[in-house]
């Protein structure tokens, strides 16, 4: 396992779910029941799970980076093991629970949209217990992906993780992605709101976790929480909020790039605004180069395998529009 001398400072420490991708790309990736084959056009074994891929990004990006998550012991948790070894990310924190099989999801990719299939597996054990005090006390950042899926595990101790970031000088962030329950949360992660520098739900998930039918009500519902949010737009770029100042991150006009995969985009999107805050970039800063590295990764299949460099992402992000307000 990768492992940062166990005294240096820490760039970003990022929490969540580590699990291989069996991305599936095609025109028409939809399974017919019946015994029915279908030809796609690719078949791949890719990094996945949200924490994992904003850790390969943000490594990518320059950070120094250490990821904490469990695995099964088995032939899918060496395989997550050898990718974010490779990627230069500080594994040696992640849990491996023999008996217990490694998480696993299946994307179904066309274009833009998609559809995902996750087994949990082993990645709803981890607890804020299986996270080493030293490391919260070494990062400059902590960030944790995919909250619903490990809420009843690590959502417990999550306020207090955060607590303890906050008070070692550390900022924090949260991305909860899906309910696959269709809850959206409750006072257990509005208590971790409370201690969350910035959430980052894309439209769809702040609408929901918001409880609020458009936008423009959903965002002020969850600034009113605590924390500064930044809405994830896709190809529209990203709105900003900051107490009452909003910001709106534009693609520039007349974009051809061909997106590939959005597997992902997200994720490294979270990545490249963790970097630019980081490195000491205003928020509509940041997001904009969160725009610029989640675009880069569309041009491949699989979350990571088009992360850019920080120089690439640098030029990207300048390209692209800071406009005050909605609009």
């Amino acid at each position: 396992m990768t492992e940062i001398e166990p005294t240096a400072a820490l760039d970003l420490l990022v929490v969540g779910d580590c699990n291989p991708d069996v991305l599936v790309v095609g025109d028409d990736v939809s399974p017919e029941f019946g015994q029915h084959e279908k030809l796609v056009d690719s078949i791949s074994l890719v990094a996945g799970g949200s924490a994992s891929i904003t850790a390969i990004a943000a490594a990518r990006l320059g950070l120094r980076v250490a990821l904490v998550a469990v695995v099964g012991a088995d032939p899918a948790g060496e395989f997550m093991l050898g990718l974010l070894t490779a990627a230069g990310v500080d594994t040696a924190s992640i849990r491996v629970r023999p008996g217990v099989a490694t998480g696993m999801t299946v994307a179904l990719s066309h274009g833009s949209d998609r559809a995902i299939i996750t087994a949990t597996g082993a990645m709803t054990s981890l607890t804020a217990c299986d996270i080493p005090p030293d490391l919260v006390r070494r990062a400059r950042h902590l960030h944790v992906s995919s909250y619903f899926l490990l809420e009843q595990s690590l959502g417990p101790g999550l306020a207090r993780l955060f607590a303890q970031a906050h008070a070692s000088g550390a900022t924090t962030s949260l991305d909860t992605n899906w309910d696959p329950a269709g809850r959206w949360g409750g006072g257990q992660l509005r208590a971790a709101l409370a201690h969350t520098d910035l959430l980052l739900p894309n439209e769809t998930e702040a609408l929901h976790l918001s409880g609020e039918p458009t936008l423009r009500a959903a965002v002020p519902a969850l600034t009113a929480m605590g924390a500064r949010v930044v809405v994830k737009l896709g190809a529209s770029g990203a709105l900003c909020a900051d107490g009452n100042e909003f910001h709106r991150i534009e693609q520039p006009a007349g974009r051809t790039d061909s997106v590939v995969d959005t597997t992902g985009a997200g994720d490294c999107f979270n990545a490249g605004l963790i970097t630019g805050l980081l490195r000491g970039l205003d928020l509509p800063a940041a997001a904009r180069l969160g725009c610029a590295t989640g675009s880069a990764s569309t041009r491949a299949a699989g979350g990571t395998s088009a992360a850019p460099s920080l120089s690439v992402a640098l030029a990207l992000a300048d390209a692209m529009n800071i406009r005050p307000g909605w609009h």
